[in-house]
């Protein structure tokens, strides 16, 4: 069974701040308050997994042990099918030292050229830890389709090319409250909340 959450503070392990939004606002209904570790000064540890999860996790863990606090991680990446999965655990690299998206974007299309293959997933892993060491982890995806020129004002990362399976939208132009309910990052919270927020 996994160890349920019970405090009223958490760490976001996440210098990306429309990450931190997005997070803080799927955990409002729940009363918890939370900090970013860009608000606390702490470091951007080494993500040196081959998975979204073991990244993750490597996020969380070194917040929760510097700050001592629980800590809430996410790792997630787009999946390129024609690309054989790239960018994947390497979507942030491939949006350039200044994380400029626009950039990553631009390669990914770039890289697929004339690839008739445009279907693709957001993946999201998520790990809550303890200053023990304890982790919970948990991994959600979104399948769908990329798209170019980019199209929408909305969202960040690359939700500007993505089109989730049976929607014309683009994550960028969607309401946020369409997108939280069905993302990549909502289905991992999904499992998140019902393991760690609610006893059973």
């Amino acid at each position: 069974m996994a160890r349920l959450f019970d405090g009223n503070k958490l760490v976001i392990a996440s210098h990306n701040k429309g990450k931190v939004r997005e997070i803080g606002e799927l955990l409002a209904p729940f009363g918890v308050e939370t900090v970013s570790v860009g608000d606390l000064g702490l470091p951007v540890p080494v993500e040196d997994s081959d998975s979204f999860i073991g990244n993750a996790e490597i996020k969380s863990l070194a917040a929760a042990k510097a700050s001592g606090l629980p800590s809430l991680s996410d790792d997630s990446g787009l999946e390129v099918h024609g690309l054989g999965g790239e960018p994947g655990i390497y979507t942030a690299d491939w949006a350039g030292p200044d994380r400029d998206f626009a950039i990553g974007m631009k390669a990914v299309i770039d890289k697929l050229g004339d690839n008739p293959n445009r279907h693709a997933n957001f993946t999201c892993a998520l790990s809550l830890a303890w200053p023990d060491g304890h982790t919970e982890s948990f991994e959600g995806k979104v399948f769908g389709s990329v798209t170019w020129p980019m199209r929408g004002e909305k969202g960040f990362g690359y939700d500007p090319i993505f089109i989730p399976g049976g929607f014309d939208l683009t994550f960028a132009e969607m309401d946020p409250v369409d997108k939280h309910a069905m993302s990549h990052r909502a289905d991992a919270f999904r499992q998140l909340i019902d393991a760690c927020f609610r006893s059973t």
